[in-house]
């Protein structure tokens, strides 16, 4: 687990932050943690699972 934080700001339409919103409800998340999750996902399929030993 990370230990400090960032913030990502995004501009996104209305009408999908709030179908994004309701669909992350149905998994039992909320937005943020489904975007850290997807964020996770697409460094680990681009630099492998390991992506933290590297030099990043």
């Amino acid at each position: 687990m990370e230990k400090r934080t960032a913030r990502l700001t995004i501009l996104i339409d209305p009408k999908k932050k709030a179908i994004f919103e309701e669909l992350c409800a149905l998994d039992d998340v909320n937005a943020s943690q489904k975007v850290r999750q997807m964020i996770r996902e697409y460094i680990e399929d681009k630099l492998g699972k390991n992506w933290r030993d590297g030099v990043f």
